[in-house]
């Protein structure tokens, strides 16, 4: 039986220090607001993958409801008053012919009717969460709705991530003129109203899903890139940056591989308010009809609908997409910001 010569050496050589992500989850989940707040981001994740594999919403074209049919909560529909029928006038000396002159060819008409079979479609008076001008339910809509919001906002918060991340890289990395020539184009940018820039885009490129991608990420990704040139340029001149210059590692090996793991939180974190951002921007495009394509619904064609049936007392579908973004919009904020604090290196220190 052989005994370890040097136990204090064993036990340092199998404890390990707590990664960066691990600590940080640690953190996130001492945080209530922010896990009550993944739980909904996660949840409204789920039911956008289920609307876009049919298995809900899938029939929100669908005309099941009368016009503008009341949520069922509000109760039965009023009746609709009927059309009180013409009485047509009789006697011995009357001429129907003179009164209607089609009146001859309604006997015709009716036999030639009887030939056709017809399928009476009963709609409902009352919906979830109601109908709109059309009858399609409102609740339906709100589904896929969310499904094309929130996409436009992750996938142009993708683009604008991408493109700020790999130009304040290199702006900050390298400096001199290629950081000149970055810095002017980024000044250009923000040299113009962004709303101008969106509205300009928009109007060369059209409407539809994809376009309000790219608009959002040529447009957004400014604030990133300046956040990101920072941390290079103060990343650059440290030790261990220098020492895998030293052993030969590339520029693009100390950029990508040394530099960018250390500030991922901060593009992380950028990240998730751009989705926000953009979630809003796709809605204030809908509803001024540079958005989607009007085959499409999301919570900004939505809003943009509801704008002339409120006018007609009928609020429900202003509701229900205000509902569905103002809480999914609030969940994505709050669970943004604890991740932040999750992620903040000041933090490890007071733990």
């Amino acid at each position: 039986m052989t005994s370890n010569p040097n136990p204090a050496a064993g036990a340092l050589a199998v404890e390990r220090s707590e990664g960066v992500w691990h600590a940080a989850w640690g953190r996130f989940r001492k945080d209530r607001v922010g896990m009550v707040s993944l739980t909904i981001v996660l949840a409204f994740f789920v039911l956008i993958a289920a609307a876009a594999l049919g298995v809900v919403a899938r029939g929100w074209q669908t005309e099941v409801g009368v016009p503008n049919a009341r949520p069922t909560f509000m109760g039965a529909a009023p009746p609709e008053a009927k059309s009180a029928a013409v009485a047509q006038p009789k006697g011995p000396n009357v001429d129907l012919s003179a009164i209607d002159p089609l009146a001859p060819k309604y006997a015709e008409w009716a036999e030639r009717a009887k030939q056709y079979s017809t399928t009476e479609v009963k709609k409902a008076d009352t919906l979830p969460f109601g109908g709109d001008r059309l009858g399609r339910d409102v609740l339906a809509k709100a589904i896929k709705g969310t499904e094309i919001s929130v996409f436009v906002g992750v996938a142009a918060a993708l683009v604008a991530t991408l493109i700020g991340t790999l130009l304040g890289a290199t702006s900050g990395f390298f400096g001199g003129k290629v950081g000149d020539l970055l810095e002017w184009l980024y000044n250009v940018f923000e040299a113009i109203p962004s709303i101008l820039l969106i509205f300009a885009f928009a109007a060369v490129l059209g409407r539809g899903i994809d376009t309000v991608v790219i608009i959002l990420g040529l447009t957004g990704w400014t604030g990133l890139y300046r956040q990101v040139r920072a941390e290079f340029m103060k990343h650059r001149s440290r030790e261990y940056v220098r020492a895998a210059e030293a052993i030969g590692a590339s520029s693009t090996r100390r950029m990508f591989r040394h530099i960018l793991p250390n500030i991922s939180h901060v593009i992380l974190v950028r990240m998730g308010l751009l989705v926000v951002g953009f979630i809003k921007a796709e809605v204030i495009l809908s509803y001024l009809g540079l958005g989607v394509s009007i085959d499409q619904v999301s919570w900004g064609t939505m809003l943009s609908e509801a704008q002339s049936e409120l006018i007609l007392g009928h609020w429900w579908q202003l509701v229900a997409a205000t509902a569905f973004m103002a809480v999914f919009v609030t969940a994505f904020s709050l669970m943004a910001d604890a991740l932040r604090d999750a992620l903040d290196p000041k933090l490890r220190g007071l733990e």
